[in-house]
């Protein structure tokens, strides 16, 4: 996918975040209870951060080209769909059984940060600026 793609993606991402933060805010409490509610905040701000990770995503594909930056984007936008979207139904639904997808959007988030980490170490461009 193209850098394009994935900051639009990204700021897509975003704005959807701080709109379910603000709903989260100011539509969410008094109904919802103190757990469900708190699981609901941590949903929007790993959806946030992940957010701009994919952003950045999209900045640095273009300067290291390769797969491994793509691979990192794909799972971090998976995380935030089985993560963030995990608590998300299990805070407004209550869906028990759903809580069971938001440990493997937390292993697609340390993956996709590891695999981005990679990238930066096996990148084989210029040093000291040279590009810069």
């Amino acid at each position: 996918m193209n850098e394009g793609r994935w900051v639009a993606i990204g700021s897509l991402s975003a704005a959807v975040a701080v709109g379910l933060g603000a709903f989260g805010a100011h539509g969410l409490e008094g109904w919802l209870d103190a757990e469900h509610l708190n699981s609901y905040e941590v949903g929007v701000r790993y959806h946030l951060l992940h957010s701009v990770g994919l952003i950045l995503v999209g900045l640095l594909i273009a300067r290291w080209p390769g797969r491994a930056i793509s691979i990192a984007g794909f799972l971090l936008f998976a995380g935030i769909l089985l993560f963030s979207g995990g608590l998300y139904i299990w805070s407004l639904a209550q869906i028990r059984a759903v809580v069971h997808i938001v440990p493997l959007g937390g292993v697609c988030f340390l993956a996709g940060w590891v695999v981005l980490a990679f990238a930066a170490v096996g990148h084989r461009g210029s040093r000291a600026g040279a590009n810069s």
